[in-house]
């Protein structure tokens, strides 16, 4: 039983159980449940493991040690760097063929608020503040950084498809299914 906990604390993952539902899905008694969940607690605390069971207000849920957490932010910023949002891709455009751009450049041409997006990207390193505008407000200039050109295997902004091109083709062009997909699917 020790086994199946584990394994259904896997795959409720952040959701967690509580010991009622345990109880429900195991049909052990509570005796029962708390015997497993001190030796699943004792094999993960005596062995070198990464992960743990923590209870969470009445939620059980494995977690990882916090003594590793510096791995584990390295595994943050390389994931967050591999897939990029086809919102995320577009706004990357916009900057990348209209720079320096304001966020309500980008807002018009997007249609949306583009605000968390910019955000996301600004703590990506894909896009900077460059200035500002000598416009009303003196809104906030945007640029693409050496990363992007980095991640999309650019050695600068000249080797992007001119929109002249596009125009002339009368095609409709979804960055995220043009090359840069199979850029983004090769990291």
């Amino acid at each position: 039983m020790k086994a199946v906990l584990e394994g259904l604390l896997f795959i409720v993952g952040d959701e967690g159980l509580t010991k009622d539902q345990m109880l429900e899905i195991l049909e052990i008694s509570e005796e029962d449940l708390d015997k497993i969940l001190n030796e699943l607690e004792n094999d993960y605390n005596q062995n070198e493991r990464g992960i743990t069971i923590k209870k969470f207000g009445e939620e059980y849920k494995l977690t990882t040690k916090s003594e590793y957490k510096d791995y584990y932010a390295k595994l943050a910023e390389i994931s967050s760097l591999k897939t990029l949002s086809q919102s995320a891709l577009e706004t990357l455009a916009i900057i990348a063929y209209n720079e320096p751009i304001t966020r309500l450049q980008i807002d018009e041409l997007r249609g949306v608020n583009s605000s968390q997006m910019i955000r996301n990207l600004l703590s990506r390193d894909l896009i900077k503040e460059v200035g500002r505008a000598d416009t009303v407000g003196r809104p906030r200039l945007y640029s693409v950084t050496d990363a992007f050109l980095d991640y999309f295997g650019l050695s600068s902004l000249d080797e992007l498809p001119k929109l002249e091109e596009v125009e002339d083709n009368n095609e409709e062009i979804e960055l995220y299914n043009s090359k840069y997909k199979e850029d983004i699917e090769e990291l």
